[in-house]
This record gives C-alpha cells, structure tokens and sequence, in this order.
C-alpha cells in the first residue's frame, strides 16, 4: 500500500513563543528546544513512521503586514534569515527534500479585522478556502495541526472532503473526563497553576480560585472537530511530572519530550492503522 500523504499546518508565532530551534535555559544549563515538526520529520528520517508517511507540506498562517505577527516573530522572521534563528536546523532533510523546500504560506489575513466586523467572516472563508486548495493539490490523506493559533470552521464540517482527517497534537490531556485536562491555548500555563493548587477562571484577569493540586500533565493526539481541544482522542499520554519550580519554558521543554513527542508518533501509527482498516474494508465491500 502506498504512503499516507501528510501535511502540516502550524503557527510560526506558536514555534517562535516556545523558542524552537534554540538552546533554552533548563534548571541551570542549556536544553535544545526540538519542535514538534523537527521531531516529526526525524521520526520519517530514521524509523517505521516514514514507510507509513509522507511529508507533502507545511502551511504556516503567519501574517507578514500584520504588525502583531511581525512583533511575535521580530527574533525569527517568516523564513529561515542568514543571522536570525529559525525553528529548524539548517541541514533538515525529509527523505531527501529539504524542510524549507515544504514550506508554504498561506496567511490568515482575516485576523487583522476586529471580531465585530462584517468582513471578517467572508475573509476567513477565504483563508479555509486557500487551504482546501492547498490540502487537494497535494492530495493530503492526514493533515496535523501544531500551534495553530486560529479555529477552523469549514475544513473540520461533515461535508468537507477533509472531515476526520485533520488531527491536532496538544500539549495537555484533553478526554472531558480526566482530572488532568488541560484545553485550549494556555494547556501548560494552566498546568503550572494546577500544581500549585490553583484553577484560572479569568484569563483576562487571572482570577484564580483554590483546587486540589495536579502535578501531572501530558499530551493528545486528537480529532478536530467545532470545539476548543474536543474532538476524539486517537492517542494520549500521562508522563509529565511539574516541579514547584518550573517555568513555564522547562515544563514546554519537559512535555514535549516526556509525552507530546512519544504521543505524535504513537498517535501517527493508530491513526495509520485505522486508516488502513478502513481502506481494506472499502475494497472487500
């Protein structure tokens, strides 16, 4: 059988926050910060993931006339730049493409219109529109979401030929049933509060009220669906302690490799089998 075609569609802001491609201070020496895709492209490279996939392409929505995006991006840029760091080592090559080669920008301009406006709805359609063009001329059977910083509505509908093919690595539990959930956009942070004994119900405010402390916390690979981190969990794993003296840079650092890492892999080989499964079924049928 031939190889899923994946694609990869990330927030070059989301990298650039978590430093990757750069050294981090780590409880007094220096940790290299791997990003998810750096990790994913190794995993092609050197194990069995790479006879299951193949990396056809890597979106990234960034906005280069929006003065937010250049500000959140002043230290990287929105490509690899001689004398600026980037979120992937130079040499990166993914079965013999360089990574760089893979990247496209398709930018979700509808971000620099207010909430309230008429125009910013026509305008993300837009954007979903680019997308789905994108993600059908590279003929993607998987799409992953890392860090991607906008909610997509139209891709993730019934009708929409990418329907239960786009998936999402968190950096948090997200099962609506675990003591250790952790959703949305500020899973770590929320992390951190939770060890000291703390549960944020403001974000605006950092209102906080008391709860039992959690010192664990883990990653999912999970469906996208409507919600904030709710679609179906494909694969998922616990094995992140907190220390009382993190940052919020040692615990990214210390997720990402004790469950985020082992669970995109781990995630990737359930979703092909059940793709497989499914294909198999079909030609019996």
């Amino acid at each position: 059988m031939s190889k899923l075609k994946l694609a990869y569609i990330l927030s070059l802001r989301n990298a650039a926050a978590d430093k990757a491609g750069q050294h981090i201070e780590y409880k007094g020496e220096k940790q290299y910060m791997m990003s998810p895709l750096e990790y994913l492209v190794t995993s092609l490279n050197e194990t069995p993931l790479g006879d299951a996939y193949s990396l056809e392409t890597v979106i990234y929505d960034d906005d280069e006339g929006s003065i937010k995006d250049q500000e959140k991006l002043k230290d990287y840029g929105f490509c690899r730049q001689l004398g600026k760091p980037w979120i992937l080592p130079q040499e990166l090559f993914v079965k013999g493409s360089h990574i760089d080669d893979l990247f496209c920008s398709i930018p979700s301009t509808y971000r620099r219109l207010p909430t309230d406006s008429p125009d910013r709805l026509p305008a993300k359609s837009t954007f979903e529109k680019s997308l789905l063009e994108k993600l059908v001329a590279v003929e993607a059977d998987v799409v992953v979401l890392d860090g991607l910083l906008v909610i997509l509505d139209e891709l993730i509908r019934p009708q929409s030929p990418f329907y239960r093919k786009i998936v999402n690595i968190h950096p948090g539990i997200t099962r609506q049933d675990s003591p250790y959930q952790r959703r949305g956009a500020s899973a770590t942070l929320d992390a951190l509060y939770g060890a000291q004994g703390k549960k944020v119900i403001n974000w605006q405010t950092m209102e906080t009220e008391s709860t039992p402390a959690i010192n664990k916390t883990g990653a999912s690979l999970h469906f996208v669906d409507s919600g904030i981190d709710s679609g179906e969990v494909i694969y998922d794993l616990l094995e992140t302690h907190i220390e009382p003296d993190d940052s919020i840079i040692e615990l990214r650092w210390r997720n990402f490799n004790k469950s985020l890492f082992p669970t995109l892999h781990e995630g990737l080989e359930a979703l092909k089998n059940d793709i497989t499964a499914s294909q198999h079924a079909e030609l019996i049928e």
